[in-house]
């Protein structure tokens, strides 16, 4: 899942995922122009061969080789788009092709996926969908792009947003478009403090590196996520990826969102970026039967464990209801992370996902935390994950374990 965090230490989550393979392959539908069935496709196919072939070489001429030399706009377009590109240090650039829908004699339309890593960090590509219309030339024979739209997931990428201004950092890339050098080399510093922070925190090896995406503005980065700008006003950043086996995921991203996340405080600023590099670094162990109760707030423990930080500063929303004599009754549910609701609601499910955490901690031992994280993730499903894994990792029952977190709230908080 992707992970938010708001403005004030208000942290939100959502459910955008960047999905899907690599790989050139594909289906289509029956020419219907007397061609020999699957000729449309295999010409389709090799046309996105060359324009492939034509990213990474950075070749404008060959890329444009491939678009109708009548769109003048389209290829204005594209040839910007690659221009954009020329700092992105790509190892590759492939498409899927998904199917091939063909219009009378000499047009047609391709369902694609586009594949993209980044040398030295993405084990795995970053996909998105296109869909490309094209069309035969009768002269010459030859198919042609005459349309590149973003395709069922509405994701638009960050070159197609403007320049792209890259920073290396020693253990980030930050990719950014429309913000100033200075800037994208705070962020830089900052992830590379996030990085061997998490490594610190999750006993498991993983990549030990990470791409954060800056956008120029909201919109933009909802753009990046095919989502509304009015579900990321005020959230400072955003993990992207999906859960399970490393071996077929896409490779994740953390997309900032500048304006909310200039207001933070450098404090602030540090939490939000080890809180999602937690989330790059256990996505492998974390799954559909991971309650978002545990994987937001094992990220949030990570984030402040090596911070200065009182129980209440962290969770000041818990410590006022404990104050109130009104502590939660039960661990946050799935719901209470929803993004559109109440935000006040929003923060206490986030201390209270953290405060779960830090019991454990506390209670069991940092060793025993992320075996119970890990021990849920390998659960078949929801149903009976966290039970089994609270009985075999820490011995207890969910109803004990709701007794002595009620109670830690009351004694840290109170």
């Amino acid at each position: 899942m992707n992970q938010r965090r708001g403005r004030n230490g208000a942290r939100r989550a959502a459910g955008v995922l960047l999905a899907g393979l690599l790989l050139v392959s594909g289906c289509a539908a029956p020419d219907d122009d007397g061609a020999a069935p699957g000729a449309t496709d295999r010409a389709v196919r090799a046309v996105l061969d060359r324009r492939a072939a034509a990213v990474l070489d950075h070749d404008p001429a060959a890329y444009l080789a491939t678009t109708d030399p009548g769109a003048t706009g389209l290829r204005t377009a594209q040839r910007r788009e690659l221009d954009n590109l020329a700092d992105v240090p790509l190892s590759s650039w492939t498409y899927r092709l998904r199917q091939v829908t063909a219009r009378g004699t000499a047009r047609a339309t391709a369902e694609v996926e586009l594949g993209y890593r980044i040398k030295g960090y993405d084990a795995a590509p970053v996909t998105s969908d296109r869909v490309l219309d094209l069309r035969r030339d009768r002269a010459d024979g030859r198919w042609y792009v005459v349309g590149d739209r973003a395709g069922a997931d509405q994701v638009r990428q960050l070159w197609q947003q403007g320049d792209v201004r890259v920073v290396h950092g020693k253990h980030s890339l930050v990719l950014g478009v429309g913000r100033t050098e200075r800037e994208l080399r705070a962020i830089a510093g900052t992830a590379d403090r996030a990085v061997p922070a998490v490594s610190r925190a999750w006993p498991e090896r993983w990549a030990g590196r990470v791409v954060v995406l800056v956008p120029r503005t909201v919109e933009d980065m909802a753009g990046l996520l095919g989502s509304a700008a009015a579900d990321y006003r005020g959230i400072a950043a955003v993990t992207t990826g999906r859960t399970g086996s490393a071996g077929r995921n896409p490779a994740d991203r953390v997309i900032v969102n500048p304006q909310a996340y200039g207001t933070l405080s450098p404090l602030g600023q540090r939490v939000v970026l080890t809180h999602e590099t937690t989330h790059v670094a256990t996505r492998t162990r974390t799954s559909a039967a991971t309650p978002t109760w545990l994987s937001e707030g094992f990220a949030d423990r990570v984030a402040y464990r090596a911070e200065d930080r009182a129980p209440a500063q962290i969770a000041p929303g818990l410590a006022e209801a404990v104050r109130r004599g009104d502590p939660p009754a039960e661990l946050p549910t799935d719901e209470d992370f929803g993004f559109a609701g109440d935000p006040e609601r929003l923060a206490r499910a986030y201390e209270g996902g953290w405060a779960a955490c830090a019991l454990i901690a506390d209670h069991w031992g940092e060793e025993k935390l992320s075996a119970f994280y890990r021990a849920v993730g390998g659960h078949a499903g929801r149903d009976g994950a966290v039970r089994q894994a609270m009985r075999e990792v820490l011995d207890t029952t969910p109803q004990e374990f709701t007794v002595l977190w009620r109670e830690w709230l009351r004694s840290r908080l109170g």
